[in-house]
C-alpha cells in the first residue's frame, strides 16, 4: 500500500482523505441499486473517484447478516486484492484445500471413495475460501465509506419504477419508496445519468426495462443449512460430496470460525409448477433428510443460524442493458443489470456470487472511463457484449455441473437412468476445476477490447483474453519478493507490463529503453495522447518494467523515467514499478513462457490480458488504444 504521496498521512491508511467535492444534487452520475455482491463491488470502485457523483441504495432496512452465498473463488480473491481487501478476507475466511467424495457400500452405508485437491496447483497464488456473503459485502461497503468520496449505502430505499426518456440527453428517473413511507406519500425520484440494477432475481430495474429471466427449472429441491452440530462424520471439516444409492446426497462446506458448517441437502424432485413446497418445507425436513444421508454416522444439530429451500433453475435475460438489438450501435446504453438480476442458477458450482462481482468489476472501469472523458460512450456497449456470453456459458456449465453433482448424467434429466458412478463424479469435478476457480472466463480475440493473437508466442503464459496470471518477482528498489499481479488496483488504470529484452538496462541497444522513451515523449504514445495535462504520468497508464537481470545487477536510476516517475503534489519518485526475476526460485520469464527478446503485455483495468506485442510495435500500440479512447486536447502530463 502506498501512502504519503501528497504529504504525510497519519492514522488508518485505509481511511482516505475526504475529497470534499460538492456535486449537483439534482442529477447523479451513477445510481447503484442493490448492496449485494455486484452492487457492493461497483460502489467500492466508483467511490474512489470523488469527481463522479454516485448514490448507492438498498431496499433492505439494515445490512444483511446471515445466509446466502459463501464460496469465494480464487479469481475473486485476486480481485479483492485489487481493492486491498484480500488480507481481510483471508484472515477471516476458511480455506478449502481438498474435496473428498463419499458413496455407499454394499450395505448402503457411506464410506470415503476418493479425494482430490480442491484447486489445481499453480492456478492462482490465492486459495478457494469460504466466508459469509454478509461479511464479504461489508468489506466493500466499508471501503466505499472510507473512500475519498465517503460513499454511504442508503438502506430502506426500494425501487418501484424507472423511466427511460426517449430523449437520451435527459436523465433517467428512478422512483424510490423509503421504508416507513405511507401509500399516500409521493415517491422519491432520483435522477441519474446511468443506473445499474444489482437488485437480485426479482429486480425492479430489470422489470422496468421490460426484460425477464428466461429458462427452465430442474423441478428439484434442495435445503441449505448453516449449522453448529455434533457428529462423528470424520470429514465434516472438509468440502465433501456424499452420494447415496439413490440420486440424492449432500454437499458439505466447512465454514469460517472452525465450528460452523453449511449443508446442501438433496430433497428430491418436486412437481413442475409446484409453488407451495418452498413455503411448506421446514428446517426439520432438511435435518431429517441429512441424517439419512449420513448413515451410519450420527448428526445432531445444536443450532441452526440460517436455513432456506431452493430449487435448481437456470435462467438468463436476453440482454444486460437497455438497448434492444435493433437499436444496437445507434445509441449507447444507460441502464445496466448485473448478477442475479440478469442470470440465476444453482448453488452447485459456487459461481453465482463470484460471477456477479465479475459483472460489475467489468462495468465499473468502463463507467469511470466514460464519465472522466477517457473513452466515448460506445465503450459501454462492451459490457453486454462481453458479460452476456459469460452468463450464458455459466448457465450451460451450471446445467451440466448441477446434474452431475446431483447424480444424473449431464446430458439427461432422468432421475434414475444414466447416473455417473462415483468415479465419474470425481472426474467431472476435476475437469470443472478451472471454471469453479473462476479463471476460465475468456473474452474473444479480436473483439472491441481484445487484440489479435499474432504475437501471442512472445508471452504464452499470458493468453490474450484471459485474466492476468500473477507470478513471483523481486522489486528492484528494495529487493522485496513480490507478486507481479499485485500491482493491479481497482482504480480504472491500464497496466503496461514491459518484459525486457536481454540488453542491460544501461545499454543503448535496449528495446525496453527505447519503449520507455517513446511512451514518455512521442505524440502517438498512449501515455502522451490520453493522459490529461497536470495529471500524474501514470494516471491512466501504469507502466511496469520486468528485467531479465537480477536485482543486484543494476540500479533504479538506470531505467527509463516512465518506470521511475515523479508524482503527486510533492513530485516524489515512485520506486515500485521496476522488477527482476526471482532467480533463486522461479524465473517469471520461464514460468510464464516469455520470449527472451522481450514482450509488452497490455492488461485491462479489470485484470484481463488485452494484447501481447513486441516491445517496438509502436504502431500497433497506438492503433489498439485508438479503438476506444478519446485523446486529450492538452499537452503531456507531469512526470
Amino acid at each position: 500500500m502506498q501512502i504519503h504521496l501528497n504529504g504525510f498521512h497519519h492514522g488508518d491508511p485505509d481511511l482516505k482523505p475526504d475529497a470534499q467535492i460538492a456535486h449537483d444534487t439534482d442529477v447523479v452520475d451513477v445510481l447503484v441499486v442493490g448492496s449485494g455482491p455486484a452492487g457492493s463491488i461497483l460502489a467500492a470502485q466508483l467511490a474512489d473517484f470523488p469527481e463522479i457523483s454516485t448514490r448507492f441504495i438498498e431496499r433492505r432496512e439494515t445490512p444483511m447478516t446471515l445466509g446466502q452465498a459463501d464460496g469465494v473463488a480464487c479469481r475473486t480473491v485476486e480481485m479483492f486484492n485489487a481493492f486491498d481487501l484480500a488480507h481481510k478476507l483471508l484472515r477471516e475466511a476458511y480455506q478449502i484445500t481438498e474435496t473428498v467424495f463419499w458413496g455407499p457400500d454394499e450395505k448402503g452405508d457411506i464410506h470415503r471413495t476418493g479425494r482430490v485437491p480442491d484447486t489445481e496447483a499453480g492456478l492462482s497464488e490465492f486459495p478457494h475460501v469460504i466466508v459469509n456473503q454478509a461479511r464479504l459485502q461489508q468489506y466493500l461497503v466499508d471501503r466505499a465509506a472510507a473512500s475519498p468520496s465517503r460513499l454511504q449505502c442508503e438502506y430502506g430505499m426500494e425501487v418501484v419504477g424507472i423511466d427511460v426518456p426517449a430523449d437520451h440527453d435527459q436523465p433517467l428517473e428512478v422512483k424510490v419508496r423509503r421504508a416507513g413511507m405511507s401509500e399516500s406519500e409521493p415517491d422519491l425520484v432520483i435522477k441519474a445519468r446511468y443506473v445499474v440494477g444489482c437488485d437480485g432475481a426479482r429486480s425492479s430495474i430489470r422489470r422496468g426495462l421490460g426484460l425477464e429471466l428466461k429458462g427452465d427449472s430442474m423441478n428439484h429441491a434442495y435445503g441449505v443449512l448453516d449449522v453448529l452440530a455434533v457428529t462423528d462424520f470424520p470429514d465434516i471439516r472438509h468440502k465433501a460430496i456424499i452420494r447415496t444409492d439413490g440420486a440424492g446426497g449432500i454437499g458439505i462446506i466447512p465454514r469460517e470460525g472452525g465450528f460452523l458448517s453449511r449443508l446442501y441437502v438433496d430433497l428430491g424432485p418436486i412437481e413442475p409448477g409446484d409453488r407451495t413446497f418452498r413455503t411448506t418445507a421446514s428446517k426439520e425436513l432438511i435435518v431429517e433428510a441429512a441424517q439419512k444421508y449420513f448413515t451410519p454416522y450420527t448428526f445432531e444439530p445444536k443450532e441452526i443460524p440460517w436455513w432456506s429451500i431452493y430449487e435448481v433453475a437456470q435462467r438468463l435475460t436476453d440482454r444486460m442493458d437497455d438497448v434492444p438489438e435493433d437499436e444496437r450501435g445507434s445509441r449507447s446504453p444507460r441502464v445496466f443489470i448485473a448478477g442475479d438480476a440478469s442470470h440465476t442458477h444453482s448453488a452447485k458450482a459456487g459461481q453465482g456470487m463470484n460471477v456477479s462481482m465479475q459483472d460489475t468489476f467489468n462495468l465499473g472501469w468502463k463507467l469511470v472511463s466514460v464519465l472522466l472523458g477517457r473513452s466515448p460512450e460506445s465503450l459501454l456497449d462492451t459490457y453486454n457484449e462481453e458479460r452476456r456470453p459469460v452468463a450464458k456459458e455459466l448457465i450451460e456449465f451450471d446445467r451440466y455441473f448441477a446434474a452431475a453433482m446431483g447424480g444424473k448424467r449431464p446430458e439427461t434429466t432422468d432421475e434414475k437412468e444414466g447416473r455417473p458412478d462415483l468415479a465419474g463424479v470425481k472426474e467431472i469435478f476435476q475437469q470443472a476445476g478451472r471454471y469453479t476457480a473462476g479463471v476460465a472466463t475468456h473474452y474473444p480475440i479480436g473483439s472491441t477490447l481484445i487484440g489479435d493473437d499474432a504475437h501471442q508466442k512472445l508471452a504464452n503464459g499470458y493468453p490474450i483474453g484471459y485474466r492476468f496470471h500473477s507470478a513471483p518477482v523481486v522489486r528492484l528498489a528494495d529487493a522485496k519478493p513480490y507478486h507481479l499481479g499485485h500491482v493491479h488496483k481497482a482504480d480504472a488504470r491500464w497496466r503496461l507490463f514491459a518484459f525486457a529484452d536481454q540488453a542491460p538496462a544501461t545499454s543503448a541497444e535496449s528495446k525496453l529503453g527505447a519503449l520507455g522513451e517513446w511512451l514518455m515523449t512521442d505524440p502517438e504514445s498512449p501515455v502522451v495522447k490520453y493522459t490529461p495535462q497536470g495529471a500524474d504520468i501514470d494516471a491512466v497508464f501504469d507502466a511496469h518494467a520486468v528485467y531479465q537481470q537480477g536485482f543486484q545487477d543494476f540500479d533504479v536510476e538506470d531505467v527509463p523515467r516512465i518506470f521511475l516517475p515523479n508524482k503527486g503534489a510533492l513530485g516524489l519518485k515512485d520506486y515500485e514499478k521496476i522488477f527482476t526475476p526471482d532467480l533463486d526460485n522461479e524465473d517469471i520469464f520461464d514460468l510464464r513462457e516469455i520470449d527472451r527478446s522481450g514482450a509488452l503485455v497490455i492488461v485491462r483495468p479489470d485484470q484481463y490480458v488485452a494484447h501481447v506485442l513486441p516491445l517496438d510495435a509502436y504502431d500497433e500500440i497506438t492503433a489498439y488504444f485508438a479503438r476506444f479512447m478519446t485523446p486529450v486536447s492538452q499537452g503531456a502530463a507531469q512526470g
